[in-house]
């Protein structure tokens, strides 16, 4: 009996084997690769999450539903970081306008439409806060 065609046909049965776990080998090395990037994206939007859960009580309430003037968010900034009610002329003071009566009863109007968009509210006359 003649071994050496039965040694021939299982040496290339070898080397296709061997070809195919190299093969195989490569592909698992670059999906290793591609799960430790999408494993970092996953880690850097769990940060980001984190992150805004953790500033969103910091930012004020209902910006999209503020008219189109740059004093709104300054307004709204204002009564962030107030202790307790502000004033038409306090508000004025905090956006660096100067006291004049026109300056007053302009952010006064402002504030009155915040407390109509719900934003803000009036305690007493004249006394505004924001919305609990």
């Amino acid at each position: 009996m003649n071994v050496r065609p039965l040694l021939d046909a299982l040496n290339l049965q070898e080397d296709a084997a061997r070809t195919l776990a190299d093969d195989l080998r490569a592909q698992i090395d670059d999906l290793q690769t591609r799960l430790r990037e999408a494993e970092t994206h996953l880690e850097h939007l769990a940060i980001t999450r984190t992150t805004l859960t953790g500033l969103a009580d910091r930012l004020p309430a209902h910006t999209a539903d503020l008219p189109e003037h740059p004093d709104y968010p300054r307004i709204l900034a204002a009564f962030h970081h107030a202790t307790g009610p502000l004033r038409a002329k306090d508000v004025c003071e905090a956006l660096g306008h100067e006291l004049l009566p026109k300056n007053v009863e302009g952010t006064r109007a402002k504030l009155k439409r915040l407390v109509k968009l719900g934003i803000l509210t009036e305690a007493d006359t004249g006394n505004f806060t924001r919305k609990s």
